[in-house]
């Protein structure tokens, strides 16, 4: 089978897929890969094929409008509302890549934000469509929406409601816009009020959740399209070193913390780097600070501080007392599989219900919010993190459970199910 993959987003809404991409590779299909032009390389030097997609997501949050975004925090209108200023301009000329990139394909499987491409493709080119997220959207009593995610007792009825409020927050401001696309461009009927929501719920298409039942177990009321089926990690390659100046540091004392928010900007950087060093020095920890997207600045550090822009987490974590991020859901998958503590600074839409989890679970202290964050509650939850003995044995515990899991074999044995229904293989 051909199968083209649609995600947009950062370097965690690509690293799964591809994960994903090689297992289906690996099983005799021709995989290829749409989404921006910054992930090329990473996507063909894993040997899949790869389709650009306008959007820089590291140069969109970098905008006002991306700032503006991030700081929303956990206002999920004012989410949705930056959500959309930050795709709109980009509709048409995606819509028109993604139907390129899919006009050869058997099969169509879409992230969250793929979604939104991939089910209109799918309906004009009458191809399967399976939906591979790696947060849950069905609705369930046994936890609320992970976008609508609130530290209350809601109840069995409230959390179910809240997943249908979540997926009418997201399709009814998007309602317009891509009803002109469906129309003008692929000449497909307007879709109704309720919306392409509704048929998620319905369980229309196969859904392959891509987080580890350890962590969130599969609710029993989920019917047979839906497969938890652990997570898909991304490697490292075999051709990776590590920095000698890294490895020097690490072992030149006892283990560091982790520090790094990801792809989550800043507007004050410097401020930033100054309450985390702050932190560290108050917690009395050594800590690799890893840039990334955030920012995380200042050349004039401490000798107990080594910073760097990125660092392979399967390399890195398992070398680490804890790691404090920002709930993200690969970061968060990459800590608990390392069998490390987390501290977790959320920023908005799903990291708050992951922050949750991870501390629920007994692998971390309670989540600080980023408005909220300071350098004592930091300093604080760090050594919450490397000083509790029964957190790090919980930990250790989640990693071996998480280690034994086969995320990406047990979903591309999910797909095979479907496919033979829906694709007659």
């Amino acid at each position: 089978m051909r199968v083209t993959i649609l995600t947009f987003g950062s370097l965690g809404d690509v690293q799964p897929y591809v994960a994903l991409g090689l297992g289906l590779q690996a099983t005799g299909h021709a995989v290829r890969l749409a989404t921006h032009a910054p992930f090329e390389t990473l996507v063909r030097s894993r040997g899949l094929d790869f389709f650009p997609v306008d959007g820089n997501p590291r140069g969109i949050l970098e905008t006002d409008a991306g700032s503006r975004w991030l700081d929303t925090g956990r206002n999920p209108l004012g989410f949705v509302r930056g959500l959309l200023q930050v795709i709109e301009p980009l509709m048409v000329t995606v819509m028109q890549q993604c139907m390129r990139a899919c006009q050869d394909a058997d099969a169509i499987l879409v992230s969250l934000l793929g979604f939104y491409a991939g089910y209109h493709i799918a309906e004009r080119m009458k191809v399967p469509l399976f939906l591979a997220y790696y947060l849950p959207v069905s609705p369930t009593r046994a936890f609320p929406s992970t976008v609508l995610w609130f530290d209350l007792p809601l109840g069995g009825p409230l959390n179910r409601f809240s997943h249908y409020l979540a997926g009418q927050l997201f399709w009814h401001p998007l309602r317009a816009p891509l009803n002109r696309v469906r129309q003008e461009l692929l000449d497909l009927p307007p879709l109704p009020f309720w919306g392409i929501a509704r048929e998620i719920f319905e369980e229309r298409w196969p859904i392959l959740y891509g987080y580890s039942p350890t962590v969130l177990p599969r609710p029993a009321e989920w019917g047979p399209r839906i497969h938890v089926t652990g997570y898909w990690f991304l490697d490292r390659s075999d051709e990776w070193q590590p920095p000698a100046d890294l490895v020097d540091f690490l072992q030149a004392g006892p283990p560091p913390v982790s520090i790094g928010f990801g792809s989550m900007n800043t507007r004050d950087p410097e401020a930033t780097t100054s309450l985390v060093l702050e932190a560290v020095a108050r917690a009395r920890q050594r800590a690799v600070l890893l840039t990334g997207w955030g920012g995380l600045t200042q050349a004039d550090l401490p000798d107990e501080v080594f910073k760097i822009e990125a660092v392979p987490h399967d390399w890195l974590f398992p070398q680490v007392a804890a790691v404090v991020h920002h709930g993200g859901a690969g970061t968060t998958a990459a800590a608990l599989r390392a069998g490390v503590p987390s501290v977790t600074i959320p920023f908005f839409a799903d990291q708050p219900f992951w922050g949750w989890r991870v501390c629920k679970l007994g692998a971390a202290p309670r989540p600080i919010p980023r408005r909220r964050l300071t350098a004592r509650r930091l300093a604080d939850a760090i050594q919450a993190a490397v000083g509790d003995r029964d957190m790090r044995r919980r930990s250790a515990l989640l990693g071996e459970r998480i280690r034994s899991e086969h995320g990406v074999a047990r979903a591309v044995e999910a797909f095979h199910q479907h496919a033979a229904a829906l694709c007659g293989v």
